[in-house]
């Protein structure tokens, strides 16, 4: 029954409300060097825009990078010195636009946006002749836009997410299916020596696998690692954790291989792919999958992980994400022990 009547009402609501290739709020930042009365007429236009919000106001080139790595904004807008002088003395006047290119599909919404924002501007002031305004456009950390830079760290969270997850509770759950699981609790090993027995193989599997989608990434589409390798590889390290952890979790609550499967699939698989931030960007979903998104750990790796290959940054710009999967990695584990442990009275 939930397969025939839950599964079509949950996914109708999601790609109805989630799944979407638009833009609304677009947080941006605006460097203003000249502060005429053109330039708060155009950020007051932008702002008036329901694609974007003003968020931030520099005061210097030094802050624009910190900005875009810390995601703060997806966008920052520089107005040349003097812009209402060289717009009315030689008929045009420049705008910077310094998008971030980590995610190509919404990198692309923002720069068109934008660019057809200016282009009614030039519209308006057709009343005086020869005025126009030139948007330069520069993408940061992807600036051909390639595909590459966004479904390579998907990719990576979601290998990891199924080999870990779905076939740790697939193995512990046919080990109590077949009845083997009776044997194994009356040896005199521990619980916990039997957990680390199952899912120590799919630990190095997973580092393997990290290593594999890395090499290959570089190798044939050219992706390089801008920040530390050791920094990812150990923040993969605790991803992959976490994913076994879920995995138990997953298997203390299943009776059957099936059961096992059908939450593992359906109840990882599709939301780490829709509301992960993986393809489509969480701020433009409701605010309830915004909300509900918070719980699910592929966001928080997916924000680690493009952080680390695409910006260069280090630990002190993802240690908020590290701390959760770190506390979600605890609590699961937690969780697990007191299931497995009521099993073994």
């Amino acid at each position: 029954m939930i397969i025939l009547f839950g599964i079509p009402a949950m996914q109708i609501l999601i790609f109805g409300y989630a799944v979407t290739t638009d833009i609304n709020d677009a947080r941006i930042a605006v460097l203003d060097f000249s502060r005429d009365e053109y330039t708060k007429k155009i950020i007051q236009k932008i702002d008036a825009s329901e694609f974007f919000q003003i968020s931030g106001e520099l005061s210097s080139y030094n802050q624009i990078e910190s900005y875009l790595k810390r995601g703060k904004v997806k966008q920052v807008i520089i107005f040349e010195p003097d812009f209402a002088a060289n717009l009315q003395r030689e008929g045009s006047a420049y705008i910077s636009l310094i998008t971030d290119g980590s995610e190509p599909n919404t990198g692309r919404l923002v720069a068109g946006y934008m660019e057809a924002i200016i282009s009614s501007l030039n519209r308006e002031m057709n009343s005086s002749p020869g005025m126009t305004i030139i948007p330069q456009m520069r993408m940061y950390y992807n600036p051909s836009l390639e595909g590459e830079y966004m479904f390579v760290p998907g990719l990576i969270t979601l290998i990891l997410m199924l080999i870990c997850a779905l076939m740790t509770s697939i193995t512990i759950t046919r080990e109590k299916e077949f009845g083997t699981m009776e044997v194994l609790l009356v040896s005199p090993l521990r619980p916990i020596q039997i957990i680390i027995g199952k899912v120590a193989p799919y630990m190095a599997l997973g580092f393997i696998d990290v290593l594999i989608i890395l090499i290959m990434a570089n190798l044939v589409f050219g992706l390089p690692v801008q920040g530390s390798l050791f920094l990812l590889l150990g923040e993969s390290i605790l991803y992959i954790a976490l994913s076994l952890s879920l995995g138990i979790l997953i298997s203390t609550v299943s009776k059957t291989m099936q059961a096992a499967m059908f939450i593992s699939l359906i109840g990882l698989l599709m939301p780490s792919v829709l509301l992960s931030g993986f393809i489509f960007p969480i701020e433009n979903m409701p605010k309830f999958y915004q909300i509900f998104s918070l719980i699910l750990p592929p966001r928080w790796f997916i924000v680690i992980i493009k952080n680390i290959m695409l910006k260069g940054t280090g630990f002190p710009t993802v240690w908020r994400e590290t701390l959760i999967i770190v506390l979600m990695t605890a609590f699961f584990i937690t969780l697990s022990a007191r299931q497995f442990k009521i099993r073994l009275e």
